[in-house]
């Protein structure tokens, strides 16, 4: 069986055929497995970030930011330590909440593969060997991103920022699938994520479209309904992920143990 690497050297070399309503009612179908708990471990995850991002601010910037100005904070009004401080928040939280996705993608393999899961299975790849792989890969490109935006903001040109950071993340939204099921390392997975969605950037694109107005669903009503329809993003990529790379035997062992 093709390893992950030649499967996606074979994309490079011949692109690949994707069905979009099945990879749209495959990813649904996970989605109704994991909703439930995957949204109550975003909900805690997300208050327990937000405390952490909140003292980060508190530290770096005082306390009267989280109080009397928080709302004027902003990369435009940064000077150049600053910005490269907050460049480095982004880049470290985006880091350690790199594990948890991962852990987010494993209950959609379990659910999908029938394999039993718990609220406690986003939490395992905190103490696996991809932890270094994870942090690295989603803290490069986090710096990146947030170092490239900011300095298109601090010369005013805000749009342009806003379209760099969505355009990056969709090209490497990947990343982490590859690195936990296909076992690549930060480089490779950076590299293969691109590839996969150069070949296929229409329907990928509308897919993921389709995912985001499915999660904002969630806003309707008390709002905190999006802590459970986000999942149905995650729950995309996992089936666009087994849908043009799938998984091999070592993998399966590795994630079922």
């Amino acid at each position: 069986m093709p390893t992950t690497s030649e499967k996606i050297t074979a994309i490079k070399e011949n692109g690949y055929d994707i069905d979009f309503s099945r990879v749209f009612e495959n990813a649904f179908e996970n989605y109704k497995k994991i909703a439930l708990i995957s949204g109550i471990a975003i909900l805690l995850f997300t208050l327990f970030i937000l405390f952490v991002v909140l003292g980060l601010i508190a530290i770096f910037f005082g306390f009267s930011a989280i109080t009397d100005e928080i709302g004027s904070i902003n990369p435009e009004n940064f000077s150049g330590i600053t910005i490269l401080i907050y460049v480095l928040i982004v880049g470290l939280v985006a880091g350690l909440a790199s594990p948890f996705t991962a852990g987010i993608f494993k209950m959609a393999h379990c659910a999908d593969s029938g394999t039993e899961f718990s609220l406690g299975t986003v939490f395992d790849y905190y103490s696996s060997p991809y932890f270094n792989q994870l942090f690295i890969a989603t803290s490069l490109i986090a710096l990146i991103s947030t170092g490239m935006t900011s300095l298109l903001e601090s010369f005013d040109i805000r749009f342009l920022g806003v379209i760099l950071t969505y355009t990056i993340s969709f090209f490497t939204f990947l990343v982490i699938p590859l690195i936990i099921f296909g076992n690549l390392k930060v480089a490779e997975a950076i590299k293969g994520s691109f590839i996969i969605v150069s070949k296929q950037f229409f329907i990928l694109l509308g897919l993921l479209i389709v995912a985001v107005i499915m999660a904002m669903l969630g806003l309707i009503g008390f709002c905190i309904g999006i802590f459970f329809t986000i999942p149905f993003i995650y729950s995309m990529y996992y089936a666009i992920y087994k849908d043009n790379i799938g998984f091999d035997d070592e993998v399966e062992v590795q994630i079922n143990s």
